[in-house]
C-alpha cells in the first residue's frame, strides 16, 4: 500500500479555533495557542495541517500557481477541450471569469494562516528544544513557500506573519520578500544538519528554497517594481536584500548556503535521468517500447526513497469526492491525454483532460541545441506522435492548441493488466489498469473504487529536485561545475566556461515541463521574447490543422501588460486587501473561446 507520509488530521483543529477555513484575509477569527501544542505529538499533529495545505490546494489543481506556471510558459499550450476555457486563458495570459484563482487564493492562506498560529505557539510549549527548533524551522519553510507561490502568482500580495482578525493588505514588496527569505534563514540555522527521508523538509531543502526565491527577487525586481521595470529586458540582478530584522542577506551568503547544500545533504541525482519518471515503474517499464530491456528502474518504485526529491507533494488513496480530491495527484488527472480512447493507443500515458500540450517551439528549439541526438532527456521528456498510427482523437473531438507533442514527465502512466487483482480489476473487462498505482499499491482501499482514473493516480508531484540545486548553484558562482554534473548525467560533454545562454539552456532542458521555466523567463527578463515563439506554431483544433494565433493582442501585449502577474480575484479586491494588477481591467483581458 502506498505510504501515507503526512498525518491527515487538522493541525489548525487541534490548536483550539473553530476551523483554519479562511474566504479572506480579513475574516480569520481569533486564535487561542494556550494549551496546545504541548507534546511533541501535538507539534507533528499541528504540522500536519500545515502540511495538508498541498494537497488541499491540489483538490484544484488548475487554479494553482502551479498549473498555470506550466501553461503559461513558452515551453506548453493550454490544451483542453472547446469548454476548458480556463486551460486556455492561463496560457494566453487572459482571465475567465471574475474570481478565477480565488480557492488557490484562499487556501493559500488558509495554510499560512496554519503555520503562523503553530510558529506562534511553539515558545510556550514543553516540548525539547531539539523538537521546537525543527518544528519551527518547518512552519517557517512552509510560511515561505506559501507566501512564494501566491507572489509568484499575484505580484505584492499582503504579508502575513502572524495570526491576525485584522484586515491585512499589500505592503511593500521589498518587505514581503524580506520576510520570506528571513524565514529561510533562520530555519536553517535552526534545523538540524540531518537529511529527511520522512516527507518532512529539512535545512537543506530550506537552502534549496532561499536560492530559488533569491533568484527570482533579485532577477525580477532588479529594474524596481513598476510594471515598465518587471517588463524591462535589462537584466542587472541584485546582489543583496534587506530583511525585515535590520539584516543584509547577501549573494555570498546564498553561495555559502548551496554550497553546503550539495557538499553536505546527502542528496543526489538519480543515476539515469528516466528513472526519474513514473513511466520507469516496474509495472510499466518492460512493456513501453522506449524503456523496455534497458535496465531502467523508477527511483520511487514501491515507496523507495528519490534521492533526487528534494520537497514533493505527497499522495494517498484516500481520495475521495466526500473528503478531498486533493489527496490524488490532480495535476496528472489534468495533463493526462485527451480523447477518450483505448489505453492501448496511448500507452504508457493515461487519460486526463488534455492540459499543458507541448509546444512545437520547446521541440524545434531543443533539436536545434541537440543536433546529434546526444541527450537523452528530449526523449524521456516529451512524447512524439507526429508519425504516430495509433494515437487519435479518440472520443473527443474538441481538442484546443494539441500539437501530437506530450509532456511525460507529470503524466498519469497506465500498465498492463497483469490479472495480480482478479476480481478487483477483471483482465477481461480491463486489458489495461489505468494507473500503475492500483498494481503497485493493490486494487483495494480506494474509496471511489479501483482502476479510477480520475483519483487513482497517487506518485509524487516533485516540487524541488536535487539537479536544480547543481544549476542554482553554476548560476550563483559563474561556474560549470553544477552544469557539467547534470550534463554528465544526460550523457553529454561538459562544457568548458560558464556563460549566462548556456546557463539558461541547461535550466530549460533540465527542468522542461516541471513548472520552472515560467519563472525563469520573467527574472531573467527574456520572457516577451520567449513566448513570441509561440505564435503562429503548428496546432490542431478539433482535429483540423491550425496555426497557434494570437489571442487579445497576442502574447507579448498580454506579458508587456501584466508582468506574467495573474488578475487579483475580485473578491479580495472588493474587501480592499489589494488593490487590482495592472492589465485586467479592460474588455482586452478577457478570454470568451478560441477564435
Amino acid at each position: 500500500m502506498k505510504k501515507i507520509i503526512y498525518l491527515f488530521a487538522s493541525g489548525c483543529l487541534a490548536l483550539g479555533v473553530a476551523s483554519c477555513d479562511i474566504d479572506n484575509v480579513e475574516n480569520m477569527g481569533e486564535l487561542s495557542t494556550e494549551n496546545f501544542p504541548a507534546s511533541e505529538a501535538d507539534g507533528i499533529a499541528a504540522l500536519a495541517g500545515i502540511y495538508e495545505n498541498l494537497n488541499e490546494v491540489h483538490g484544484y489543481p488548475q487554479e494553482s500557481f502551479l498549473y498555470y506556471a506550466q501553461l503559461a510558459s513558452d515551453d506548453a499550450f493550454g490544451g483542453g477541450g472547446t469548454n476548458d476555457k480556463l486551460m486556455q486563458a492561463m496560457d494566453l495570459m487572459l482571465n475567465y471569469n471574475s474570481d478565477m484563482t480565488n480557492n488557490f487564493w484562499v487556501t493559500r492562506y488558509k495554510g499560512i494562516n496554519c503555520a503562523n498560529t503553530l510558529i506562534s505557539a511553539l515558545p510556550n510549549t514543553t516540548m525539547s528544544d531539539d523538537s521546537k527548533a525543527q518544528f519551527l524551522g518547518e512552519a517557517l519553510f512552509l510560511r515561505a513557500f506559501y507566501h512564494f507561490d501566491l507572489a509568484s502568482m499575484y505580484g505584492n500580495v499582503p504579508l502575513m506573519n502572524a495570526p491576525s482578525g485584522e484586515l491585512v493588505t499589500q505592503g511593500d514588496v521589498a518587505v514581503l520578500y524580506g520576510q520570506m527569505l528571513q524565514d529561510l534563514r533562520d530555519a536553517i540555522e535552526m534545523m538540524p544538519a540531518v537529511r529527511k527521508t520522512d516527507g518532512h523538509v529539512d535545512k537543506y531543502t530550506a537552502e534549496a528554497l532561499l536560492a530559488r526565491i533569491f533568484l527570482f527577487y533579485t532577477g525580477m525586481y532588479c529594474n524596481g517594481t513598476d510594471l515598465a521595470a518587471l517588463t524591462s529586458t535589462a537584466y542587472n540582478p541584485l546582489s543583496s536584500v534587506e530583511l525585515p530584522d535590520g539584516t543584509t542577506l547577501t549573494k555570498e551568503n546564498i553561495i555559502a548556503y548551496v554550497d553546503d547544500c550539495v557538499n553536505n545533504s546527502g542528496y543526489t541525482l538519480v543515476d539515469d535521468f528516466r528513472n526519474l519518471w513514473a513511466y520507469t515503474n516496474k509495472y510499466t517499464v518492460k512493456d513501453y517500447e522506449y524503456t523496455a530491456d534497458k535496465g531502467l528502474k523508477w527511483a520511487e518504485d514501491d515507496n523507495a526513497v528519490n534521492p533526487e526529491s528534494m520537497f514533493a507533494i505527497k499522495f494517498n488513496k484516500l481520495a475521495d469526492w466526500a473528503t478531498t480530491i486533493g489527496y490524488g495527484n490532480g495535476i496528472a488527472l489534468h495533463m493526462g491525454v485527451r480523447g477518450g480512447q483505448s489505453y492501448e493507443n496511448t500507452f504508457p500515458f493515461g487519460q486526463g483532460w488534455g492540459a499543458g500540450p507541448v509546444a512545437p517551439n520547446l521541440v524545434n528549439d531543443w533539436k536545434s541545441a541537440d543536433r546529434d541526438g546526444k541527450d537523452i532527456r528530449r526523449e524521456a521528456t516529451i512524447e512524439d506522435w507526429t508519425q504516430s498510427s495509433t494515437y487519435t482523437y479518440g472520443g473527443w473531438a474538441d481538442f484546443v492548441q494539441e500539437t501530437d507533442y506530450y509532456a511525460k514527465k507529470w503524466s498519469p502512466i497506465s500498465a498492463v493488466n497483469d490479472g495480480s487483482q482478479g476480481s478487483l480489476i477483471p483482465v477481461s473487462d480491463n486489458p489495461y489498469v489505468c494507473c500503475f498505482e492500483n498494481l503497485m499499491y493493490g486494487a483495494s482501499g480506494w474509496p471511489q473504487g479501483a482502476n479510477n482514473m480520475q483519483l487513482n493516480n497517487i506518485h509524487d508531484l516533485v516540487l524541488i529536485r536535487f539537479a536544480d540545486v547543481l544549476l542554482m548553484q553554476s548560476e550563483l558562482k559563474g561556474d560549470v561545475a553544477g552544469i557539467n554534473r547534470v550534463r554528465a548525467r544526460a550523457g553529454l560533454e561538459g562544457i568548458g566556461s560558464y556563460s549566462l545562454e548556456a546557463l539558461q539552456n541547461e535550466r530549460r532542458w533540465e527542468l522542461a515541463l516541471e513548472g520552472i521555466r515560467w519563472n525563469d523567463i520573467r527574472r531573467w527578463h527574456i520572457a516577451a521574447a520567449a513566448l513570441a515563439k509561440q505564435e503562429n506554431q503548428p496546432v490542431y483544433y478539433c482535429g483540423q490543422v491550425d496555426k497557434n494565433t494570437a489571442q487579445n493582442g497576442g502574447y507579448v501585449a498580454r506579458y508587456n501588460a501584466t508582468a506574467g502577474f495573474q488578475k487579483m480575484p475580485e473578491s479580495q479586491v472588493s474587501i480592499g486587501s489589494v488593490v487590482q494588477n495592472e492589465g485586467w481591467t479592460g474588455a482586452g483581458s478577457e478570454y470568451s473561446g478560441w477564435k
